[in-house]
Formats: structure tokens, sequence, C-alpha cells
């Protein structure tokens, strides 16, 4: 298995977006950008890795309409930067240009400075400075927020993605001491677990948002086998929605995308007739078909 990556959706900006945020946050780098056909056009792709974080990127119209119920916590860490304070100010200066600023960068209980922007292209970060205690946590981390109807299954939702993915494990918790307005006791301040070699976190609010998860921030699990295919699919569509290509939404609404290999390194190292080959055969399963897949990539 590889590590989890957090994917894209875009109406028409993922390669500028991803150039946005090579310019600026650390260990940064376009690993590659192509083109593939789709019914009425092209479709623009483009994998990059921030911070250690590998992302895809997709521009493929539709304007789903990324929101923040899944966001990307950036950590900035004195132990990691001598300048982590100046850094996290540069960073916010740059994702604040044109975007939306949801907790303004300042000082607050649980970090000495935390800040939540949505940038002009409608991702959502938080950043925070931390001074981190146990076992180190990756600069960035996606982060889930369990808004109605929803709003109070992040422990469950964990729970039960620990017992999907078999290095499952969970991290550090902080429930409600007490009712907090419309969350209860108990629900979820934070709490971050572990996931096929990614850290994620989860949080719970009952207050009125105005959005859920959708399909335009997914989770993309790469699988090298079939195998791995049939058991992410059978295990994570359980309660949940069977999508087309692979995608699925899970019990709790979140979009995951159980994808294979082939499929990205036909995107980054294929001709463009192998792309061609290769998508449209993919854009005829519900479930990934590794075979069909590497036939259609392989055929003379």
């Amino acid at each position: 298995m590889l590590p989890i990556k957090p994917h894209l959706w875009f109406d028409q900006d993922a390669k500028q977006a991803a150039e946005f945020y090579a310019s600026f946050m650390p260990d940064s780098v376009i690993n590659y950008a192509n083109h593939f056909p789709m019914p009425g056009g092209e479709c623009e792709v483009v994998e990059f890795t921030i911070a250690g974080q590998s992302f895809f990127g997709i521009s493929a119209g539709h304007k789903l309409g990324i929101n923040p119920s899944i966001s990307f916590m950036v950590h900035f860490a004195p132990s990691r930067n001598a300048d982590a304070a100046q850094q996290i100010d540069q960073i916010w200066n740059k994702l604040i240009e044109g975007g939306k600023v949801m907790m303004p960068l300042d000082k607050y209980p649980f970090s000495e400075r935390y800040g939540w922007v949505a940038d002009k292209y409608g991702v959502s970060w938080q950043l925070m400075f931390i001074r981190p205690a146990g076992e180190e946590r990756p600069v960035i981390m996606p982060s889930l927020l369990f808004t109605p109807p929803v709003a109070g299954k992040a422990n469950e939702a964990i729970d039960f993605y620990c017992g999907v993915f078999k290095d499952g494990k969970r991290g550090n918790t902080s429930p409600r001491p007490e009712n907090m307005g419309p969350d209860k006791a108990g629900t979820l301040l934070y709490a971050d677990y572990y996931l096929d070699q990614t850290w994620l976190a989860a949080m719970d609010s009952a207050h009125p948002h105005g959005f859920n998860f959708n399909d335009a921030v997914s989770l993309l699990v790469p699988c090298e086998t079939q195998e791995e295919i049939d058991y992410y699919w059978a295990a994570l569509t359980a309660g949940g929605e069977a999508g087309q290509c692979g995608w699925l939404k899970d019990k709790y609404g979140v979009s995951w995308q159980v994808a294979s290999t082939v499929m990205f390194d036909a995107l980054k190292n294929g001709s463009p007739e192998q792309i061609a080959r290769v998508t449209q055969t993919f854009m005829t399963m519900k479930k990934v078909d590794v075979a069909a897949l590497q036939l259609a990539y392989n055929a003379e």
C-alpha cells in the first residue's frame, strides 16, 4: 500500500493552484502535469507535493465546490525550523490573498499562533504553531470536520477507519469535557489518527455551517493489486454508496477513491495514445479492474 493522497477537484485551475502552493510552501514540487480526453473536452491533471504530502489535482469543470469539510493542517514547529514563527506569518499572508479568513491568525488556548483560511481556489488551510511532545506529526495533515447530519460521529468514524486500514491506529484525542452550545460533551474537539502511512485529523461541529463532505476533496487510496482494490472497495462502501471510476462515499459521507497505480503510471509516463486508451477504459468502470487497465496500457 502507498500513502493516502488528497484529491482536489478544481473547476479549471488545478495546475495553476499547484504552482501557486509550490511557490511558497516548504519542500514543494510539481511532480508532473498532463491531460486526458473527456466527453466535451480535455481534463487537466497535476500531481504535486507540499511539505512531503503528495496531492493530486484535476481540472474537470462541474463546479463541485471545494469547502472546509476537509481542510489541511499545516504545522509550524521550532523543533523543525527555528524560523517557524516567522514562516507561519509569511505563508498566511500568501494564502489570504484573494481568500477568505475563517479564523484570524492569532493566539488561541490550543496554540500560540493559529489561523484558518480558505485560499483563492477555495482550498481550506489551518496554520498552527506547535511545540510537539511524543511522536512527531507530519507538517501537513488532512483534517475532516463532521458537521450535521454526521456531527458527533467523528469518534465512531475514526474507529471505523482504523478497523478498515490494517496499520490504523489512534493518536491524540481531545473530547469536549461538557456541553458547548449544540456540541455535546464527549464529541471531538480534536483527534488524530494514522491510516495507510498517513496522519489525519478529525473534529465535530454541530453548528450550522452550510457545508458537508463532497467529492471536491476526496481521499485517494492508491492500490498496487486487485486484491487491495477489492478489499478497500468492499470495506469503505459498506453502509455507503459506490460511484463511478473507483469513487465512493462511505457511511459518513466522506468521499474516497480506491484507485490503481496503473492509472497514475499511465498519466505520468504514458504516450497520448496510451493515456487515451487507459482513461477511456477507466470511464466504464465502477470498481477498478487492474487487469483491464493494464491491458489498455500495454495494447499496441
